[in-house]
């Protein structure tokens, strides 16, 4: 019987960001008729679709070998997992908030109601920082308790905007989250299963890097071709090759989107030719 990696994946906000890396890591999914356990291209994946604040305990527990979860559910629910690989999608910061119209001593003369998803993670917080408080968990959107049910929220944000159209304005950062691909310890030790799971991190890996590069490609004149190559950027050294008669060089670098304007301003200064700009699917660093 062939055997299968339990792969688990979140509902909510990342859902489809992590669609999208498996299909571009080329493990296609489709969903069934029943819309929580996708089908992937390859059989040896069976994946199922979980709440996010399930995934870090469900994996700990063996239920599923690896899945996807925010740092902030690993943390709250205390799960014994490995991270293999920091996705970086829909960063967030967990923070504490309390009504704009509310100083911190206002709230200092009293028992203060918190609320929150996370209730590790909150009273960790508040006893650290010693507030006398009451902390009651709730699901969901937090921001509409105060000020009539609630003094305090500990909630995440991206932007804090959120926040603040419901009048309610941060008091402390208290971590920041991003999504991680985990696995269970023990499926780790399988050597199957422990091949199967890097070798999904390789492919991540590469799309994620990938993501932030571009190639560029260009004809640099014999003249210039002294001044010019020792300035190319590139992840190892550039790739250079001679132009039929003897016209010069060929060039191929890959460099960050971030610094590619810049970049290709100063290589038309430079006297670089034909500039061409090519997105790049994956990018394996070995």
């Amino acid at each position: 019987m062939e055997r299968k990696l339990r792969i688990v994946l979140p509902k909510g906000r990342i859902y489809q960001k992590v669609i999208d890396l498996l299909n571009e890591a080329g493990y296609h999914l489709r969903l069934s008729g029943r819309e929580l356990r996708p089908i992937s291209s390859h059989e040896h994946l069976q994946l199922k679709i979980l709440k996010p604040q399930n995934i870090p305990s469900l994996v700990a527990l063996g239920s599923h070998d690896a899945g996807f979860a925010g740092t902030d559910w690993c943390i709250e629910s205390k799960s014994k997992v490995e991270n293999i690989l920091e996705l970086g999608f829909d960063p967030v910061k967990i923070v504490s908030a309390i009504p704009q119209n509310k100083s911190i001593s206002d709230l200092q003369k009293k028992k203060i109601l918190v609320v929150s998803e996370y209730e590790n993670l909150s009273k960790k917080y508040l006893e650290q920082k010693k507030w006398d408080y009451l902390f009651m968990r709730v699901s969901g959107s937090c921001e509409v308790f105060p000020p009539d049910d609630a003094d305090m929220i500990i909630d995440n944000t991206a932007t804090g905007i959120t926040l603040k159209e419901n009048g309610l304005k941060i008091l402390d950062e208290i971590m920041l989250s991003s999504s991680n691909f985990i696995a269970n310890p023990e499926a780790m030790k399988d050597p199957w299963k422990r091949e199967k799971i890097l070798e999904m991190k390789t492919l991540f890996n590469s799309i994620l890097m990938a993501s932030k590069r571009v190639m560029l490609e260009m004809n640099i004149p014999l003249d210039k071709a002294s001044s010019i190559i020792p300035q190319l950027p590139c992840m190892k050294s550039p790739t250079i090759a001679k132009l039929f008669g003897d016209q010069g060089y060929s060039a191929k670098i890959v460099v960050d989107k971030e610094s590619v304007t810049s970049l290709i301003s100063k290589l038309i200064a430079l006297g670089a030719r034909d500039i061409l700009e090519y997105n790049i699917n994956k990018v394996i660093v070995s």
